[in-house]
């Protein structure tokens, strides 16, 4: 990413009315372009810029949404934008922003929209726009309006929150930290600034900045300040016994061992698990890319000795809510040659949608290359290519940890020039596909679903849908009320597609709103199964390998 010097307009006061002026470093030179190029246009100029003082409307406004009071909020920026004055350009952005907050995304859309048509020049309003489409799976599109105003000078502190987001998606995670860092010295009360980077910090600091931050007024939804609650307590019990993380006590950084059928009836595979032996008690765990960490029913858990740490739910596919839950320590994980300690465990109620012992994420294996062979049931780990002029960092479990401990850009291995590229956010690899003739969407690749499935908005985009009350879709979240099938379908992804008379599709906005980018449908183990899957996590990478000569 070059940096690109933009010039300054003193016509363009409304400016002042997007954030609060604060002083601010330049952004940073590279020629970085993760998402998609981007250059910046027009004359744009930043909040820091013109001191002039903000109507005390806007504000407010900005205030109401940052203590999460959305309604009021709302109602503050819709009277702002229609006014006709001019500070209408910033109301529709403020107003984009909340929209977005509520999951209106297609009101979030206009607003957005209406905001740039109003005041090109207005760099809150580039930010706004750039987080609606980072919604929708626009991710070029996003890093573009990002770039804005985040190459102005001084750069917006939303600007740089977005590219953060960006950059976490395409495993920047250097780049990432650096964005965070300029908007968190820009507009440390920013609450969504603020707790994206307590989240990068060591642990005795992330824990001393993220009491402070549940002791302050936030726009977290119930849920979601729930969890960070819950992560509290995670992060006093590890730190209270000297515990940092998962660690490999085994030498072995490489291992080999077969992948177990799961049966729905004698002939119909349900997936392929993994032996996983925790604290000594044998488990048969689903591998299931769609997955994050390890979870397990409570028989499993009782039968293990698992100490619980503190209540916790578990969300997925369906529409009953949260299964009900809590996280433990296990004081040791064995698969395969190796093993690990000191690693958390979610532990589900075993009346709610789990029908194995449990499952275990592919995500955990992220310090290895992870080698899912289908077709031979193999599963391999492997040591990840070095990273160049960086130390061999040592392999461990993946618990979820913060960006900081993986401080990092994405390399690209000359061996691997020809993988897939995943955009990758939390647990979940999303992989560009494509639905008939549609714009590329974000796909998520999971072998733990059962099939190929399209969400219920890309169904009704590409082709025509019925209702199937036959069909019966259950998740860790319970059933799923309403079931549709498409007319004829063809899917492509990577170098591969597959023509059907028609798919399942269901509403995926929950799937979406989690992971904070729209999910256009997911890729299951129905066709997975004649795959070998690489994954490189570390660097989003993904290759699939296909043998004719098994498979005809």
């Amino acid at each position: 990413m070059r940096h690109l010097a933009v010039g300054l307009s003193p016509l363009i006061l409304a400016v002042a009315l997007c954030a609060p002026g604060s002083d601010a470093q330049e952004a940073p030179n590279t020629s970085t372009k993760p998402a998609g190029s981007a250059q910046a246009s027009g004359n744009v100029v930043s909040a820091a810029t013109v001191r002039a003082k903000e109507p005390s409307a806007l504000d407010h406004a900005r205030d109401l949404y940052q203590r999460g009071r959305l309604d009021e909020a709302r109602a503050e920026y819709e009277a702002l934008s229609s006014s006709g004055g001019g500070d209408a350009g910033a109301a529709f952005a403020g107003l984009a922003r909340v929209l977005l907050k509520q999951k209106r995304v297609g009101e979030a859309d206009t607003a957005s929209a209406k905001a740039l048509e109003l005041a090109p020049s207005l760099l809150c309003a580039h930010a706004a726009r750039g987080e609606v489409f980072f919604r929708q799976g626009k991710l070029a599109e996003a890093e573009k309006e990002f770039l804005t105003g985040a190459r102005a000078n001084p750069p917006d502190a939303r600007a740089l929150l977005g590219l953060t987001r960006i950059y976490w998606a395409t495993s920047n995670y250097k780049m990432a930290k650096t964005r965070l860092d300029q908007a968190h010295r820009l507009d440390p009360g920013d609450p969504e600034i603020r707790r994206d980077w307590l989240l990068t910090l060591k642990l005795e600091d992330r824990l001393k900045a993220l009491k402070e931050y549940l002791a302050s007024e936030t726009n977290d939804e119930a849920e979601d300040r729930e969890d960070l609650q819950h992560y509290l307590v995670i992060l006093d019990d590890r730190l209270g016994k000297a515990k940092h993380g998962c660690s490999l006590v085994t030498k072995v950084t490489s291992t080999q061992t077969n992948l177990l059928t799961l049966r729905e009836a004698a002939t119909s595979i349900r997936g392929y698990a993994l032996n996983v032996n925790i604290n000594g008690t044998s488990s048969k765990l689903l591998l299931d890319t769609g997955a994050g960490g390890i979870v397990v029913n409570s028989k499993i858990a009782e039968k293990a000795g698992l100490e619980k740490v503190v209540e916790q739910g578990a969300r997925g596919i369906g529409d009953k809510g949260l299964a009900s839950g809590y996280i433990a320590n296990a004081a040791s994980i064995k698969i395969g040659g190796l093993e690990f300690q000191g690693c958390p465990i979610h532990v589900i109620d075993k009346k709610r949608a789990l029908a194995e012992d449990g499952l275990i994420g592919a995500d955990v294996f992220e310090d290895f290359l992870v080698d899912i062979d289908f077709p031979n049931t193999k599963f391999r780990l492997s040591e990840l290519p070095p990273l160049p002029d960086e130390e061999v960092k040592q392999a461990g479990l993946t618990a979820n940890e913060a960006t900081a401990e993986r401080l990092h850009d994405r390399y690209v291995a000359p061996e691997m020039k020809t993988w897939e590229r995943a955009f990758r956010f939390g647990h979940d690899l999303l992989i560009w596909t494509y639905a008939n003739n549609s714009a590329p969407k974000l796909f998520l690749l999971d072998t733990g679903a059962f099939d190929n499935m399209v969400s219920e908005a890309t169904a009704r985009e590409v082709s025509k849908v019925h209702g199937d009350s036959d069909m019966i879709v259950k998740g860790i979240s319970g059933k799923v009320d309403k079931i549709y099938r498409t007319n004829e379908l063809t899917i492509r992804f990577a170098n591969f597609q597959q023509k059907r008379p028609d798919f399942i599709a269901f509403d995926l906005t929950n799937i979406s709103d989690h992971a904070g980018t729209e999910v256009g449908g997911i890729l299951g183990f129905g066709m997975l199964w004649v795959l070998e899957i690489k994954i490189d996590y570390r660097d989003g990478l993904v290759n699939f390998i296909y043998d004719e000569n098994r498979f005809h």
